[in-house]
């Protein structure tokens, strides 16, 4: 038995939650969605995948995306909720596998990944440990393994203020608080409203400035969604979107799991993301902002 998740913070409790409830101690299988829809993940039959699309053969399937399709009878649990790890969580603790030692971290997982923020959270992350802690996880290319596992090792056990005086972690949330007071100069210079929507494009930049995906809300508050746009890698053969609704102005009612799903992406009805390539990205992305522009209630 073998967890498979994605490297986020959602991820990360998931394989917590999972090795705790099943007793697992193999290696943890990460991989991104967008390699699970392109049928380049290697999954086994026997394995328990997490917040990532069903493959067909796995032993249990934890999801919560919107584009994501359950079969008509699957082991484990799908819902429309703020995390996957929220549904692993109540799955176990009605087995009676756990308890309510994880009420906390489980309560912060849904409020990262349902973005349940407060403008305070987004301008100053350093003030909310499980904030800036989520703010530390990236995937370059995979380079992080070791760190992902990190988290799930200290996660299991240790409470969040001793975590974050681990040396490793201690360097990244540093490296965090400075990367985002450079980001905000950045999305300033590279974004521009279009109808409402702030459209940030990296492309022109190496390496692909990092930082708090939910500062683009307070710095251009009439956008109603984001759309962000660069490079997938050096090669520069892909394009990766990333769109979300304002946390903060309401007005945007696209379904962007559903939007993105058409091509070749997905996500929640908030948030999403697509790969396209870089030969027809630019048609593409039109026809994605002309949707937004559009705002129809639910496509």
């Amino acid at each position: 038995m073998r967890i498979v998740t994605r490297p986020d913070f959602d991820g990360i409790v998931c394989a917590v939650l999972l090795r705790r409830a099943e007793n697992i101690d193999t290696d943890i299988y990460w991989v991104e969605p967008h390699e699970v829809q392109a049928g380049k993940a290697d999954i086994l039959k026997g394995d328990i995948i997490c917040n990532l699309p069903y493959v067909k053969g796995c032993e249990l399937w934890f999801d919560h995306h919107i584009s994501n399709k359950a079969p008509e009878s699957v082991k484990g649990a799908f819902e429309i909720a703020p995390s996957a790890a929220g549904l692993v969580y109540r799955y176990y603790r009605a087995k009676g596998k756990l308890d309510n030692h994880y009420d906390e971290l489980v309560l912060n997982t849904d409020i990262i990944d349902a973005a349940a923020l407060d403008q305070d959270q987004v301008r100053y992350p350093e003030k909310y440990p499980y904030i800036l802690l989520s703010m530390t996880i990236k995937n370059q290319a995979y380079e992080d393994r070791a760190y992902w596992n990190l988290l799930v090792d200290l996660l299991m056990d240790s409470p969040i203020q001793s975590i974050l005086e681990v040396p490793e972690v201690k360097i990244r949330c540093h490296a965090v608080v400075r990367e985002n007071a450079a980001y905000e100069s950045r999305l300033i210079t590279h974004t521009k409203i279009r109808h409402n929507i702030s459209v940030t494009d990296f492309r022109s930049l190496d390496p692909v400035p990092e930082g708090n995906r939910f500062l683009t809300y307070t710095l251009f508050p009439e956008s109603m969604a984001s759309v962000k746009i660069r490079f997938a890698g050096p090669d520069q053969k892909q394009v990766q979107i990333s769109i979300g609704r304002s946390i903060f102005n309401k007005g945007s009612r696209v379904n962007i799991g559903k939007l993105l799903a058409r091509f070749g992406g997905g996500g929640h009805a908030g948030a999403g993301g697509c790969t396209l390539s870089a030969e027809t990205a630019d048609p593409k992305i039109e026809q994605i902002l002309e949707v937004l522009y559009q705002n129809p209630e639910d496509i």
